[in-house]
């Protein structure tokens, strides 16, 4: 579908969770942002983007696209979503911390 210029954010979501789901985490970044880009008040997508720069090593990416899809969530009245990445926000925070 991408290929013949049927890009949106939809798509982006499918294919960035599915390289998330495989492993491949940059090519999930790429897509996940292109996705956000599309939607920014697309709540799930900001988790998994969070999901896929935390995965490739990149706490504070991670922590800046959680920062922003809580915002989204908050926008539009997503409690789970809001929720969820508190709690993965909080849990960054703890392992990172300095001694």
């Amino acid at each position: 579908m991408l290929a013949k210029g049927m890009d949106n954010a939809l798509l982006r979501f499918g294919l960035g969770k599915g390289y998330l789901d495989a492993g491949d985490h940059l090519k999930a970044v790429e897509h996940l942002q292109r996705c956000v880009e599309f939607d920014p008040k697309y709540s799930a997508a900001w988790k998994l983007l969070g999901k896929a720069w935390l995965a490739s090593g990149d706490s504070d990416q991670a922590r800046q696209a959680w920062a922003q899809g809580i915002a989204a969530a908050v926008g539009h009245g997503d409690k789970q979503a809001e929720k969820e990445m508190t709690v993965f926000v909080k849990k960054l925070d703890r392992t990172t911390k300095l001694p």
